[in-house]
């Protein structure tokens, strides 16, 4: 019980960024393009700020060394998690292609992002943490740029540019950080502008959760309550497929501390690339919002639950 309320305190403070975010959309405070701003704001300036902060301070060679190992173990989850998100994308949606790829990136993709780059420092106990997990979770980061983001553009749209994929804002900012936290050149940066990044930083988990609030609140509760299926699906995302994973990785020869990390990256919440893309397109957002809402609302409970569990079932 005390890792469960350890884990729920952080999370409910992220859930009332979310109340706020929807509040602001509901009493029309803000603009009609708010959410524009605000993501591009999270992908082009807060996002690369924490990546680059994460890994100026912590990527050494000796630290690469010692948590090289993380990256095979996720490799491993994301593998696992096509195979068992393919059939079950075709069981939730047989006749629309472009909405069975939304529910094929749900179930292979969690809010490892925005989410999970918001709790893991404050689950896991410290901002070296968090770089440990945004090298555990590169595989991911990489997978979803390179392929995941094509299942939810339409065909016409997808981009061939493997390497304009891969070099996006939120990758540079994590290779130029290790670039100088390699190289020492961090012990030599200007102070004002390690205090820039650690502001640009620090903002980063507050907008990403009021990003979601605005998100959600463009559309009635009733709406985004009355599709059953999103139910299932926030139950396999949030419990049973990092469920499978953890028990495959733990066979694999996965620590603890692993585990804590893959639990991050995969319990957390249904992602809002399911709002934005389709969105950029002109496609319905509906399905995703309603992913989005549904799944962040239960994962205040989901996520504690799961870690409650893992510190009872594993021990070390």
């Amino acid at each position: 019980m005390a890792v469960f309320l350890a884990t729920l305190s952080p999370l409910l403070v992220m859930f009332m960024c979310i109340v706020a975010g929807f509040v602001l959309k509901k009493s029309n405070i803000l603009p009609a393009d708010t959410e524009v701003v605000l993501s591009r704001l999270e992908k082009y300036l807060f996002l690369p700020a924490m990546n680059f902060a994460s890994f100026s301070t912590y990527c050494t060679v000796s630290s690469l060394k010692a948590n090289f190992s993380f990256i095979p173990y996720c490799l491993l989850s994301v593998f696992l998690a096509i195979i068992i998100a393919t059939p079950l994308s075709k069981a939730f949606e047989r006749n629309d292609d472009y909405k069975r790829n939304i529910y094929k990136y749900s179930l292979i993709y969690a809010n490892s992002g925005f989410m999970g780059n918001a709790i893991a420092p404050a689950i896991l106990g410290g901002s070296e943490h968090l770089y440990k997990y945004l090298l555990f979770a590169l595989p991911i980061t990489v997978t979803v740029y390179v392929w995941g983001v094509n299942l939810l553009t339409p065909p016409k749209y997808r981009s061939k540019n493997l390497i304009k994929n891969i070099f996006n804002a939120p990758i540079v900012g994590l290779l130029l950080g290790a670039v100088v936290g390699i190289s020492g050149l961090g012990q030599h940066m200007p102070s004002f502008i390690t205090t820039a990044v650690s502001y640009f930083q620090n903002c980063m988990g507050p907008v990403a959760m009021l990003l979601t609030g605005f998100v959600i609140g463009g559309y009635s509760f009733k709406s985004l309550l009355s599709n059953k299926k999103i139910y299932i699906v926030s139950l396999f995302r949030l419990i049973l497929i990092p469920a499978v994973l953890a028990t495959a990785l733990y066979v694999a020869g996965a620590s603890k501390y692993i585990l804590s990390l893959l639990l991050i990256a995969t319990a957390t919440p249904l992602g809002l690339n399911t709002v934005v893309f389709p969105a950029t397109y002109g496609s319905d957002t509906k399905l995703g919002a309603s992913m989005a809402m549904i799944s962040h609302t239960l994962c205040v409970i989901t996520i504690p639950l799961m870690f409650m569990l893992l510190d009872m079932l594993v021990k070390g």
